[in-house]
């Protein structure tokens, strides 16, 4: 069955509910309660978007976002009875696209999932589109070639990126990030453009362009830690010289 949305919480009532409602209005939803479950879940299956309680037993939804952010990009909405802002600016700096309190409306929280996901699906559309324009911009090759560095090129025929012969495997949302920053080459392009122009959407946090740009980042530096490749400039956006 398609799952568009995961539901991560320890109070099974909650996940049950919140489950049955959005399969209702056509959002196919499953649910688990633990670290573990939602691992595996993700192994086996292809998620949209989670909706994570911070409280999950012996293991905090914190450290689960950071897991999930090792090797998914899908939004993530932090749900907790925790109103503090730290607990707040802990998950949007983890990656967490929003935080929700308890007790929440249904009907408010289906809508909020239904826009970002409908906004996240068109945002993935646009990568295809983006590598198969019929009039290829000045940067790109006849082949198809996007250089980003001496030896490192995005093959928008093929959607990769490869480095000589090897080919690094990208997440939809990361090949759109360095594919925009490669067609703007030596200027800075502001973290709110890259919001609208490459999720298409202003509401997604700045917490997921940082953690894109770190596994980005990962893949492509030296040494990520002083990275040759994106540059940060703090407080306005990233850069490819």
């Amino acid at each position: 069955m398609e799952t568009k949305c995961l539901i991560v919480d320890d109070d099974i009532t909650i996940a049950e509910n919140t489950a049955e409602y959005f399969n209702m209005f056509d959002v196919p939803t499953a649910y688990v309660t633990t670290y573990q479950e939602a691992i595996a879940f993700l192994e086996q299956n292809e998620v949209s978007l989670i909706l994570l309680d911070v409280n999950l037993g012996e293991k905090s939804g914190f450290e689960l976002c950071k897991r999930i952010r090792e090797d998914y990009d899908m939004p993530i909405f932090f749900i907790s009875a925790r109103k503090s802002d730290d607990n707040v600016l802990i998950a949007l700096n983890i990656g967490g696209d929003d935080y929700i309190s308890k007790p929440f409306s249904l009907n408010i929280l289906l809508a909020k999932v239904k826009a970002v996901l409908a906004r996240y699906e068109k945002a993935s559309e646009a990568v295809k589109a983006a590598s198969s324009k019929d009039t290829p911009d000045a940067m790109t090759q006849e082949d198809g070639r996007v250089v980003v560095s001496p030896g490192l090129f995005l093959d928008t025929q093929a959607h990769r990126l490869m480095r000589g012969e090897e080919s690094i495997a990208l997440k939809v949302m990361e090949y759109k990030m360095l594919l925009y920053l490669t067609q703007n080459k030596g200027r800075v392009v502001t973290k709110d453009e890259l919001l609208a122009s490459v999720w298409e959407d202003e509401y997604i946090g700045e917490g997921t362009l940082a953690v894109h740009a770190r596994h980005l980042r990962e893949k492509i530096e030296k040494d990520p830690k002083n990275p040759e490749i994106i540059k940060t400039v703090w407080g306005v956006g990233y850069m490819i010289e």
